[in-house]
């Protein structure tokens, strides 16, 4: 099957086209890994996945508004990340076509909408975790599919380095969507850090942007994971990666942890995952937050057993085994 996936994330991109590749397909990706072994962007690697140079030149004339008719037509498959503007404008190019739109966490009510007529004319849907039903608006699902993690890739906690850590990109200027002012309420006089790219402005916290071995290296060796969503993601590629590592994490309850901007919809889907003092901690309270974090920076064993049984959750939820599983059912579906 030939599989063409137009990406706006470059880490989902890196995980689901490598994954998709490893089931035998031939994907291309209009995005971050046209090139998969010429990729210029530290937060992952490039792939070593076949390279195909004619579709390569065909996507440099085009942009994904507005995609070339020969790449729709080598292609079996057309997967869209999110981005609805990419099927208005080419949909009418898309006749034929089996034609997938593959949701990253982050519909509204709004994008349901802009859904629902390409939904009526065909398009499948997968989406990337159960809470997306309370979308005002819902336009269905064909599979829920999540994200994955290889569980031998992410593993070895140690917890050697009595600190906090978090993972998120532009942490302090998307502020209420990333719920830095808990986070910086809660780890105040805590040592604690932030790595991501464009965190300069969290000041000390600023971890700096690590590479791809950087990033598990400090997954591995640090003690806690503090982990505060981001609006409106059930959760984020930054919450499996520590819960497959083993660190220990702390997340916001169900309260703090849907967003007031999105009332209607209950997309936070953590406190699902997470059972309280057996695979990690989770509350809406502060105080509590700050208790629990400073509980695991000063118990070394109790981290480990905690962030143990998060790695099995992890395992059970976003085992990579699992969700080539059900990506190779989907896409084999008449």
């Amino acid at each position: 099957m030939k599989i063409l996936y137009l990406s706006c994330h470059s880490i989902l991109e890196y995980d689901e086209v490598k994954l998709l590749t490893s089931l035998g397909h031939e994907v291309f990706s209009h995005g971050t890994y046209a090139d998969p072994a010429k990729v210029d962007d530290p937060k992952r690697p490039g792939l070593e996945i076949p390279r195909y140079p004619d579709l390569i030149e065909k996507a440099k004339t085009c942009t994904k508004e507005n995609l070339d008719v020969d790449l729709i037509a080598w292609a079996d498959v057309i997967i869209c990340m999110h981005v609805v503007d990419w099927l208005r404008l080419n949909w009418s190019k898309f006749t034929g076509k089996r034609v997938i739109w593959r949701s990253i966490g982050q519909s509204t009510k709004d994008v349901e909408n802009m859904l629902l007529s390409f939904r009526r004319d065909g398009l499948q849907i997968v989406r990337y975790s159960p809470r997306e039903k309370t979308i005002p608006g819902f336009v269905g699902e064909d599979a829920m599919i999540r994200f994955y993690k290889d569980s031998d890739e992410f593993g070895g906690f140690t917890g050697e380095k009595r600190e906090i850590i978090t993972v998120a990109q532009s942490f302090q200027q998307r502020y209420e969507y990333t719920n830095w002012n808990i986070f910086e309420k809660v780890v105040d006089g805590l040592p604690a850090r932030v790595y991501g790219p464009h965190n300069e402005e969290t000041g000390h916290l600023n971890g700096g942007c690590p590479d791809y071995e950087g990033l598990k290296k400090e997954l591995r060796e640090n003690r806690a994971f503090f982990y505060t969503g981001t609006y409106p993601a059930a959760y984020t590629l930054g919450f499996i990666e520590a819960l497959m590592t083993g660190i220990p994490v702390v997340a916001l309850g169900e309260h703090l942890g849907n967003s007031p901007y999105y009332l209607e919809q209950r997309t936070y889907e953590v406190p699902d995952i997470i059972r309280n003092g057996e695979n990690g901690f989770i509350a809406d309270d502060l105080d509590q937050l700050r208790n629990f974090l400073q509980t695991l920076l000063n118990d070394k064993n109790r981290a480990f057993r905690i962030g143990q049984e998060g790695r099995k959750t992890a395992i059970l939820y976003f085992g990579m085994d699992k969700i080539k599983d059900q990506w190779k059912e989907f896409l084999e579906r008449i």
